[in-house]
C-alpha cells in the first residue's frame, strides 16, 4: 500500500464516516432506535458499534506499531464489543454522532503515522479465521471495508422499513 494508497483509505472512511452521519442527521428518533428483527442491529446499535470498533483497530494498529509482531484482534463474542451494542438505553443520537465526527481525526492520526513498510509487517491474528496478516488486512478490512459495510448495512434497515428503495 503506497502513501497515496494509505492517504486515500483515510479519505474512504472519512467518506463513509460523513455519509452515516448525513444519513443518521435525517431520521427521527424511533427510526433509528428500530430493530428490522430480533437479529438485525438497529441502526443505533450499528451508530454504537462503530463508535467501539474503530478506536478498537486504531488501537490495535498503535500497539503493532510499538510491538511489532504481536497477537491482535479479537472473536465476535468479544466483551466489549458485544457491550457497545447491548447498552445503549442511555445513549443519545446527537453524543454518538459527535463521537463519529470525532473517529475521524482519530483515524487520521493514526493511520498518517503509517509508511510502506509499517503496513507490510506480519502479525497473527487472535481470530484463527484471519491467521497471520499484514498491517494492511487491518486498514482495508476492519478499517476501510468494515465502516462502509455498516453504511450499507443502514441502508438496508431503511430499505425494510420502506424508507428509501
Amino acid at each position: 500500500m503506497a502513501a497515496s494508497t494509505l492517504s486515500q483509505s483515510i479519505t474512504d472512511i472519512n467518506l463513509s464516516l460523513d455519509k452515516i452521519i448525513q444519513q443518521v442527521k435525517e431520521l427521527e428518533a424511533e427510526t433509528i432506535q428500530r430493530k428490522p428483527s430480533e437479529e438485525e442491529w438497529s441502526i443505533m446499535q450499528i451508530l454504537c458499534h462503530i463508535v467501539e470498533a474503530v478506536p478498537y483497530w486504531l488501537t490495535e494498529i498503535e500497539t503493532l506499531l510499538a510491538t511489532p509482531g504481536v497477537e491482535w484482534g479479537r472473536g465476535l463474542q468479544d466483551q466489549a464489543r458485544l457491550a457497545a451494542v447491548t447498552n445503549i438505553e442511555n445513549e443519545s443520537v446527537s453524543n454518538v454522532l459527535t463521537e463519529i465526527v470525532n473517529l475521524k481525526e482519530q483515524v487520521e492520526k493514526t493511520l498518517s503515522k503509517l509508511n510502506v513498510e509499517m503496513l507490510k509487517q506480519e502479525a497473527p491474528s487472535r481470530n484463527p479465521r484471519f491467521g497471520v496478516k499484514p498491517l494492511t488486512f487491518i486498514v482495508d478490512h476492519l478499517l476501510v471495508e468494515h465502516v462502509e459495510k455498516h453504511y450499507s448495512q443502514i441502508q438496508r434497515n431503511l430499505t425494510k422499513f420502506g424508507l428509501i428503495k
